[in-house]
């Protein structure tokens, strides 16, 4: 019997598409004051959180700075808490909790991830058109509906 559990995020979030494999530098302290750093896979984003795989380990701190740059999107500074970590042998899969990120970088991905959650809608619905030009999610999108031509000059 499957279990549901209420929803817990304030965010809409969006995986980070197949195709696009986001590298995502973690910048902390540890504990005796050492700066190290930390690369891990982006696997999804909202603006309040993401998912991140790392081969590598997890973090040692609570508390870092991330660099965040998706297509389109331009550089964004985060400041971040550890929100959990789960090990599978060496897998780590992280999740991150964002601090304190710019209003206009949060509204940039909760608009993405809406476009993409109601690109999904429209799919389910087997809605004729379901690509729109207005998608703010297109640069990173690679769905078989896309329409490229919707994008073009983009």
């Amino acid at each position: 019997m499957k279990q549901h559990f209420p929803e817990k995020r304030r965010h809409p979030r969006m995986p980070v598409i197949s195709n696009l494999i986001e590298p995502v530098n973690l910048h902390y302290k540890t504990a005796d004051g050492k700066e190290t750093s930390l690369v891990a896979i982006l696997a999804d984003l909202s603006a309040s959180g993401m998912r991140m795989i790392s081969f590598l380990g997890a973090p040692l701190a609570d508390k870092f700075s991330i660099s965040l740059q998706l297509p389109g999107t331009g550089k964004m500074e985060v400041q971040a808490r550890l929100a959990w970590v789960k090990q599978r042998e060496n897998v780590y899969t992280i999740g991150i909790e964002f601090v304190k990120m710019a209003e206009k970088d949060a509204k940039i991905i909760s608009e993405m991830a809406d476009d993409f959650n109601d690109c999904d809608t429209r799919i389910l619905l087997k809605l004729p058109e379901v690509c729109v030009g207005t998608c703010k999610c297109n640069k990173i999108c690679n769905k078989i509906q896309k329409d490229e031509a919707l994008f073009e000059g983009n």
